[in-house]
């Protein structure tokens, strides 16, 4: 929430009443991520358009915004498949920026929500981002980690093996902390950003349950194995013992500076070991783990439907794209299945015509 207020200083003052407007259908961190992308959207008209060239992103008005038309939002399309991002640092370091299709895709999405409020909010005559066609998005083969990787990643947490000093000395100080947030990817699919989002309090292992706070700010209630409550209770054990800085004392997962851990520490953390169980998958990530639960409970019950609520898809098509090549296996288990009658071979000659 603050991010997003020091963001919002940045933006035209309309911004503050579109964030304002979907508070109540979308968390903190989707409306974060809009921000910065209406931030880039903005710093480009103002940068490459010459239409903006008199103003700054914080001075936009109104009568600015009525002249963004579908050729503005084609040239940041282009714009985004490359561009140069200057560095905060005191020596003025620039690094080259690239997009795929998702990755424009989502910037896009963001767009597009903005201007459909300016329209019906009759801000502006038109939404001029629904004119621009978006990039084709190739469906990518689903990755996850079979059962050997999964037990290899999780036998090089405990000994160590295959990491260097540095690693192990911090592997020795966080072991309790990473199993329990491996186990919890593997055993439950959370996401990325619900787990961060944990308190203490979300736990009830009278149930084997907890409290996550879901895409769009919904709360639902997972389900977890006495294997992960093991895990979870053995770091929980370390955790109640650890001193938080203030703001961050109800967090489940601390960081060594004792803050409530990023998503962007536990992503490094989980490519790390995952690539010691998955040599040849170096893309693993924990959305992968989450994937890896995903085929997993849909092996086990052949309920895209459960599947689909457990982690938290709004549409089961979304579900069904993922996980539909898993049912090669029983189609491969029901060609076994059929018998056949044997043709017998006629050995009698045919008669001469």
């Amino acid at each position: 929430m603050e991010k997003l207020r020091q963001l919002q200083l940045e933006l035209p003052s309309v911004c503050t009443d579109y964030f304002r407007a979907i508070a109540q259908s979308t968390s903190a961190l989707t409306r974060q991520a809009y921000a910065y992308d209406l931030r880039l959207f903005f710093r480009y008209l103002c940068a490459e358009e010459s239409d903006f060239a008199d103003t700054e992103p914080r001075l936009m008005t109104k009568d600015h915004l009525t002249r963004v038309n579908a050729r503005h939002i084609g040239g940041f399309q282009d714009y985004l498949q490359m561009y140069v991002k200057n560095g905060v640092d005191e020596e003025h370091t620039q690094a080259v920026i690239t997009n795929q299709a998702l990755g424009i895709m989502r910037k896009l999405s963001s767009l597009r929500s903005f201007f459909d409020y300016l329209f019906k909010n009759e801000l502006i005559p038109a939404n001029v981002a629904a004119l621009v066609a978006m990039p084709k998005r190739h469906q990518k083969p689903i990755l996850y980690m079979e059962k050997e990787e999964v037990e290899r990643m999780l036998q090089a947490m405990m000994s160590g093996k295959g990491l260097n000093d540095r690693e192990r000395k911090f592997l020795d100080i966080n072991r309790k902390r990473d199993i329990a947030i491996v186990m919890m990817f593997l055993g439950t699919g959370i996401r990325v950003s619900e787990l961060v989002g944990l308190d203490i309090d979300h736990v009830d292992f009278r149930n084997n349950s907890f409290l996550v706070t879901r895409k769009g700010g919904d709360q639902t209630i997972l389900y977890f194995s006495e294997m992960v409550a093991e895990y979870l209770q053995d770091y929980l054990q370390q955790r109640l013992e650890s001193q938080p800085l203030e703001g961050h004392e109800h967090a489940l997962f601390l960081s060594l500076q004792r803050r409530r851990i990023s998503q962007r520490a536990v992503e490094k953390m989980v490519k790390k070991y995952a690539v010691l169980g998955a040599p040849l998958k170096p893309r693993l990530s924990p959305h992968k783990l989450r994937s890896t639960f995903g085929t997993n409970l849909y092996r086990a019950t052949g309920d895209i439907y459960l599947v689909a609520d457990t982690l938290g898809h709004a549409d089961v098509n979304t579900t069904r794209r993922h996980y539909a090549a898993m049912s090669d296996d029983k189609r491969r288990e029901a060609a076994k299945r059929i018998e056949l009658p044997n043709i017998q071979e006629n050995t009698e000659e045919m008669p001469e015509q």
